[in-house]
């Protein structure tokens, strides 16, 4: 996600990210709640009280005469449109046009927004987002999913290439290959030429697909290695020195990576960044942009979130799922913690790890769940912004050097779904290495279905900087599917359709009695078959789990709460009163800052 998983202990710059983070939830939280609380609270000096219907609801709390950041959405995008974009358009860079959405992004006065609204080829109006990624390292991540028997069978990535939708990538020796650099490509759009300011991404792309060159050799007592070792990595920069985006930048790295899909043989992207839900995910920009990759075959990967903490909504940290993770096409990943070992069987789900189900749509999320606590891998280079942000995340050169000392000039310790999602990003690369031919609905049904599905009931995290402990069930919107496990996937023969969309990700409804049901689709791999059906995808172990012995899908007080302003009415869209909004951003903005580093 656009906000980085930033290491363990409260940084300034980490306070300041996470009020901002904790504002864009009560904003979004605004923007599902019905369409006649919201015009009750806004009040003449808003733009509007009854905002059009290809207005975003959040638009309505943008005051007039207030300049404002958009993606607007045609149903097909001329010449004609993109003039009136430029003529509406007076402040700030030019407008920018997102072809692949026919979109197009620009900054313009609250009071034309409804002159946007009246073209009728305008299909929908959303504000352009700040994104941020999602990063907090880990020995033995690879051994918790089996990567070991991947290597041993020959497959390394090699011929696949993976693009790294981030804050850049820095060539360094874990990149290097037989015939060169395995850093194929690198676009840095809008950042003035710098390839890499801030080093999330060259951790990000360690994890896909470093091969240890820097940790290999006789002196070296560890060697830290990416699942995919061999892979072409393509870097496309769209967050800042800071790791901050936009939803536009995203969406131009994301039409740059289909547009040389052919040319490099980009099979998966991975997207270790996000923002909160603030509409539906067949309007979002940020996921019609990911289903636009889907189509073109590429398989996406993106990071569930690090709101898994935050209960400023009474939620227990339901309903944080990130966007565009909430796109019911797309691989979601959240957060395992490998407790420095090398079995799986004591990992524990990190607490920080978002959960589903997603705001607005209630689709099922994450899908899958992999290591991502505690992980070393590549440092861009000690000039990077979190080398001296996060000094305490630095590694000792003793940690794998036989009589080191100081610290690496090439390793970082970083944890959260930002790591976990690279896991499987690298493990998609296996798969599609071993058979070319599996679509990326396969490749995501193949995963989920052999994903490892044995789980404490539940477990508990205290955070050493707060005290705080946290508390979490092992349910199907924690842990999705299960965990990660590459040797089944690999030895797994089953076939699912290819059709594109026939492995979406299905959605949960409620019933006049409060019981919570899924909602299944004959059309989709695990809507009615035998084979991919919800018993065998995520396994009763995943699906009844919590300490009282309730199936999830029958509702429970432990997931929803049981208060008037308690996780059930913010998770399903219940009209929340305007009174008490203010209540709920002062919750918002007092939030918990995560501690992103689980022992």
């Amino acid at each position: 996600m656009s906000r980085l998983d930033f290491g363990r202990g409260e940084k300034d710059f980490m306070g300041r990210v996470h009020k901002m983070v904790s504002a864009f939830r009560y904003l979004a939280l605004a923007s599902v709640l019905s369409g006649a609380s919201l015009a009750s609270a806004a009040g003449p000096n808003l733009v509007s009280a009854r905002v059009p219907s290809k207005l975003s609801a959040e638009l309505a709390s943008i005051p007039k005469g207030k300049t404002v950041n958009v993606i607007v959405q045609y149903r097909t995008l001329t010449a004609h449109d993109f003039a009136q974009a430029q003529s509406v358009a007076r402040f700030g860079a030019a407008p920018k046009s997102l072809s692949l959405i026919n979109s197009v992004a620009m900054t313009v006065k609250s009071d034309s927004l409804a002159t946007l609204a009246s073209n009728p080829n305008v299909a929908h109006v959303s504000i352009d987002h700040p994104v941020v990624e999602f990063s907090t390292t880990t020995d033995f991540y690879d051994q918790a999913v089996n990567a070991p028997y991947a290597w041993s069978a020959g497959l390394d990535g090699s011929g696949i290439g993976v693009a790294v939708i981030d804050s850049g990538i820095t060539d360094q020796g874990d990149f290097s290959g037989a015939n060169g650099s395995r850093l194929v490509y690198s676009e840095n759009d809008n950042f003035d030429g710098v390839n890499n300011a801030f080093g999330h991404g060259s951790h990000v792309a360690g994890i896909v697909g470093g091969d240890g060159a820097n940790s290999t050799g006789a002196s070296f007592t560890k060697t830290f290695k990416g699942i995919a070792p061999n892979v072409n990595l393509l870097s496309f920069r769209v967050l800042d020195g800071v790791g901050v985006g936009t939803d536009s930048s995203v969406i131009a790295g994301i039409e740059s990576a289909i547009n040389l899909k052919s040319t490099y043989n980009i099979r998966v992207m991975n997207i270790s960044l996000g923002r909160p839900v603030f509409e539906s995910y067949t309007v979002d920009p940020l996921c019609q942009a990911v289903e636009a990759a889907w189509n073109a075959g590429i398989v996406v990967v993106v990071a569930a979130g690090n709101d898994g903490r935050d209960n400023s909504m009474k939620t227990n940290g339901y309903g944080t799922i990130s966007a565009p993770g909430n796109d019911p096409y797309v691989i979601t990943v959240g957060a395992m913690k490998p407790e420095g070992t090398a079995t799986r069987a004591d990992d524990l789900i990190a607490s920080y790890s978002s959960k589903g189900p997603t705001i607005v749509d209630h689709i099922v999320k994450p899908d899958l769940v992999a290591p991502g606590n505690l992980t070393v891998s590549t440092l861009a280079s000690t000039s990077a912004a979190i080398y001296t942000l996060f000094p305490q995340d630095q590694v000792a050169e003793s940690y794998y050097v036989s009589g080191g000392s100081g610290t690496s000039p090439y390793y970082f310790t970083l944890s959260g779904t930002s790591m976990a999602t690279p896991v499987v990003s690298g493990a998609a690369a296996l798969l599609l290495q071993q058979n070319s031919s599996l679509t990326p609905d396969q490749v995501k049904a193949r995963l989920m279905k052999s994903a490892y599905k044995t789980f404490p009931k539940v477990s508990t995290a205290v955070d050493p900087v707060t005290g705080i402990k946290y508390t979490d069930h092992y349910d199907m919107f924690t842990v999705g599917a299960g965990y990660l496990d590459i040797q089944a996937a690999l030895q797994n023969t089953d076939t699912a359709s290819s059709t594109i969309g026939s492995a979406q990700s299905p959605a949960v409804s409620v019933d006049a009695k409060g019981n919570v049901y899924m909602v299944t689709n004959s059309s989709v791999v695990w809507g009615t078959s035998v084979v991919w059906g919800t018993s065998v995808v995520w396994g009763t172990s995943v699906v009844s789990s919590l300490s009282n012995g309730e199936s999830v899908l029958t509702g429970s007080s432990v997931v929803w709460g049981t208060s008037t302003l308690s996780g059930y009415s913010v998770v399903w869209g219940t009209s929340v009163p305007a009174a008490n909004l203010a209540t709920l951003a002062a919750q918002a903005d007092a939030a918990t800052a995560e501690y992103f580093g689980e022992k």
